[in-house]
């Protein structure tokens, strides 16, 4: 029998640290596709043996349980294979944006203390020599280096020479960390959110039952590997021995292309961003009959306009539509199962009601638990899939996972999301906003105050504030008002490609307004009320 249907209580058992999706499904699979990307593919034994291999590597070059991999280069089957090892050797893998300007992956390499870079030719040549200098290894998932300067560097080919079984000298709890995802800082740099094994396994746990993830299916992988959409995707296809499609960066890029990408690879399980969806609906058309295999829509990180989504359900009626909740810190912790016969007297769409082995409930300003219907508050999440914290920022964890002070019997911990919402007569929550000044864009969570750290850092700036504009297709736009000394003349393209070498380009403000000074509140604070309300929509 099939691991996959064997009941819950009994496959609970079955992995408790994530390398061990991988061993289960390579022996039940073998010579299945696990992965595939960019016109290459690897078989689950291919996939569990290469990362055998890359694990030997890394532990004879070093690597100690809980050292901090970094990796770094556009999506590949090798991104697959580098994952998996990391965590066979006992490390803690941090997947870095190699679309993000390079004085943000130097300050994240820093930050998190990574020595072992996985990396390419390409990327490994835009660091900087002080960054390269305090790596202790490279390995290149490309070709053999023509350089060696910095760090010492190993070419993918070295492989070959290590053995194909699994180290054994780990040893691994579930409690141990497995990954950390750094996403935007309010203080202008970004923030390293540590997951544990135990944290992954209650997601996809809950996944597999929920979304009854089979062998035979194929899940596309849209989001970025350092977004938290992507655990769902690699990790529910290898826990199920189903194959994995990768959406690489540039055919994201592009509706048609990404619709047909879906045909020709038959894909089962869409997961992605709701303004993905938007783009697919509007410039790749889409046809039911061109997409027969598709079953379930899964969609996660910004609120999904409700034109929209009537849209796509009336597009695809026989496919499943999921709406899920969740901050990288609990990944999912809510879901909304779309039903249709309600779409069309809805006004906003629910996140819906907690994951299994997960509590939600909101928190009102007298500092109660919400239970009325109609009141509103701010989401608290408690469970194992809650973060441990920040790395290396204990102030922040400590403003965020805090004790769980509605329950004194023992000593636990909550995460606080921010997120405002509100109880509704049918028992779901739903999304009103936010509590700082953290906004949604594209499926991306953006701290203002990261764009506006940019934007001072520029010598002709003398002040700078970032707005959310609320936009229907990609949840929210983002402009920028700056005051610039006096004797400087700026233009806001300049300003636009100062912050391109600093912020990733999601954060760039589409606008850039210039004003002699910034309206001030009453006690010299910049008046962000004020800011708000003058701002002019930007146009789709």
């Amino acid at each position: 029998m099939r691991a996959r249907l064997l009941p819950n209580r009994i496959r609970e058992t079955m992995a408790y640290i994530l390398q061990q999706l991988l061993s289960k499904s390579a022996a039940l699979y073998p010579d299945k596709m696990a992965v595939w990307a960019r016109e290459k593919s690897l078989t689950y034994r291919e996939l569990d043996e290469r990362s055998n291999q890359l694990a030997h590597l890394l532990r004879q070059n070093g690597l100690k349980k809980g050292d901090r991999v970094g990796l770094y280069f556009p999506k590949a089957v090798e991104s697959i294979v580098c994952m998996f090892a990391v965590l066979k050797a006992g490390g803690v893998y941090v997947p870095l944006d190699p679309q993000a300007p390079t004085d943000r992956i130097a300050y994240i390499i820093s930050n998190c203390g990574i020595r072992i870079l996985l990396t390419n030719y390409e990327k490994r040549q835009g660091l900087d020599a002080g960054t390269l200098q305090a790596l202790d290894l490279c390995v290149l998932t490309d070709q053999t280096p023509k350089a060696s300067n910095g760090a010492h560097v190993i070419p993918w080919t070295m492989l070959a020479e290590f053995p194909t079984m699994e180290p054994t000298a780990v040893e691994l709890t579930e409690i141990d960390l497995a990954y950390i995802l750094y996403t935007s800082g309010s203080t202008g740099r970004p923030k390293g959110v540590m997951l544990s094994h135990q944290n992954a396994l209650t997601f996809v746990e809950w996944c597999a039952a929920t979304f009854q993830v089979r062998s035979e299916d194929r899940l596309s992988n849209h989001a970025p590997l350092h977004f938290d959409l992507s655990v769902f995707d690699v990790y529910n296809a290898i826990e199920a021995g189903a194959t994995v499609y990768l959406v690489t960066e540039d055919m994201a890029l592009f509706p048609t292309t990404l619709a047909g990408f879906i045909e020709s690879k038959q894909i089962t399980i869409w997961y992605s961003v709701p303004s993905a969806l938007i783009l697919l609906l509007l410039h790749a058309n889409l046809k039911p009959e061109k997409l027969p295999h598709l079953r379930t829509i899964l969609f996660a990180g910004e609120v999904f306009p409700m034109k929209y989504l009537r849209l796509l359900a009336e597009l695809l009626p026989a496919v499943e539509l999921y709406n899920l909740y969740g901050p990288t810190e609990t990944n999912v912790c809510t879901y909304f199962r779309v039903e249709r016969e309600r779409l069309a007297g809805m006004d906003k769409l629910p996140i819906g009601k907690a994951c299994a082995n997960t509590e939600v409930f909101a928190v009102n300003d007298q500092d109660e638990v919400v239970t009325v219907p109609g009141e509103t508050g701010e989401l608290f999440v408690r469970g194992p899939a809650v973060t441990y914290g920040y790395w290396a920022d204990a102030e922040k964890t400590q403003k965020m996972v805090v004790p769980n002070r509605f329950q004194r019997h023992f000593e636990e911990k909550m995460y606080r999301t921010g997120d405002l919402v509100m109880l509704g007569e049918d028992g779901y929550y739903y999304f009103l906003g936010r509590r700082d000044s953290m906004i949604k864009s594209r499926g991306y969570r953006i701290e203002l105050g990261e764009i506006e750290s940019a934007l001072l850092s520029h010598p002709g700036v003398r002040e700078a504030a970032a707005v959310a504009i609320p936009d229907e297709l990609v949840g929210n736009r983002i402009k920028a008002i700056v005051a610039p000394h006096d004797s400087q003349s700026l233009k806001s393209v300049d300003l636009q490609h100062y912050c391109s070498l600093r912020i990733p380009k999601y954060m760039i403000p589409e606008i850039i307004e210039f004003c002699p000074d910034l309206p001030k509140t009453s006690t010299g604070k910049i008046d962000r009320v004020q800011l708000v309300r003058s701002a002019m929509p930007v146009a789709s």
